[in-house]
């Protein structure tokens, strides 16, 4: 079988490893920046096995860390809190 790849590169990024502790769970986090995504920020959530691409728009839109991360309003929004200053 010959395998069709969309494509297939490598690429030297900048991985930010952040752990903190909000008002109800802990926090921790890489942050990959790349080339790609248009200039967002993958960011993994280490302990929830979740991640997402998210740039500053993504912050903006309401109820999009708390279904992609799975989070309650208060918690996601000292995520937000913290992904403002680091996106």
């Amino acid at each position: 079988m010959e395998r069709f790849f969309l494509y297939d590169e490598t690429e030297k990024t900048n991985i930010r490893y952040i752990s903190f502790m909000g008002e109800n769970q802990r926090f921790d986090l890489a942050i990959i920046q790349t080339d790609k995504y248009y200039g967002k920020k993958l960011v993994l959530d280490l302990l929830g096995n979740r991640f997402a691409i998210i740039g500053t728009d993504d912050l903006e839109e309401p109820g999009y860390l708390e279904e992609v991360y799975r989070l309650s309003e208060a918690d996601a929004q000292e995520l937000r809190e913290l992904l403002y200053e680091m996106i």
